[in-house]
């Protein structure tokens, strides 16, 4: 019997395959890992059907955890409040006050002027280009792989309120990427303890951690979910 079943939510795009260097990586360690997979990129499905896919994925599993990346911090509470779950992991995600959208979540937290201030202490551009704030710790035959993968998110989830009154029953963590250029660490930090009152646990790799060091996080979710109940 797996130790914890991780349902493993992609971020902005959707696609289960973000996880796929991670899944094996949790399962050579006793659990089960179930990658969802979101219509991203379709006009028709925003937030509610994000929550519905995660809160379908867990089923009847027990000991489930949810491991929720960057656009996913906003569906994986309202799963977590629907479905109770044993362990929400929030990894370089968006955190969400009540009834925030996501496009607005960008001026609320001061995200942009964060990133620009990093990248200027940093030495690497300020204009974002996906190579260097997504790309650019991963594996080249990672991205080779992947190109087939990539998808764009359409606007609709970018309009839609985090349908929670307050932050869910459940236990929580908040993991960021040491070396995230996209949300930097520090704004991370500030993020996770005013909107959370939670310390970041720091785990290696960028923004796109579980691309580029699959391995290292498997075995920090497996440390933080524990002994099964």
């Amino acid at each position: 019997m797996p130790m914890h079943t991780f349902v493993l939510v992609p971020g902005a795009g959707g696609a289960a395959w973000y996880w796929h260097r991670v899944v094996p990586e949790l399962e050579s360690r006793g659990h089960r890992a179930i990658a969802v997979d979101l219509p991203g990129h379709d006009e028709n499905a925003g937030l509610p059907e994000y929550e519905a896919l995660v809160v379908a994925a867990a089923g009847d599993h027990a000991d489930v955890v949810v491991v929720a990346q960057s656009l996913a911090g906003f569906s994986a509470p309202t799963a977590c409040a629907r479905r109770p779950v044993e362990r929400l992991v929030l990894l370089n995600a968006m955190i969400p006050l009540p009834g925030e959208t996501p496009g607005a979540w960008w001026d609320d937290t001061g995200a942009v002027e964060a990133r620009v201030q990093a990248a200027k202490a940093g030495g690497y551009a300020t204009e974002f280009d996906p190579e260097t704030y997504f790309l650019h710790d991963v594996p080249a035959e990672t991205l080779a792989s992947g190109a087939a993968h990539v998808r764009d998110e359409a606007a609709v989830a970018f309009g839609q309120p985090c349908a929670i009154e307050r932050w869910p029953d459940v236990l929580t963590n908040v993991l960021a990427g040491e070396d995230d250029r996209f949300f930097p660490l520090d704004f991370q930090r500030r993020v996770a303890r005013e909107r959370l009152d939670l310390e970041v646990d720091v785990v290696p790799g960028g923004h796109l951690a579980a691309l580029a060091r699959p391995a290292e996080l498997a075995e920090r979710l497996s440390v933080l979910a524990g002994p099964p109940r």
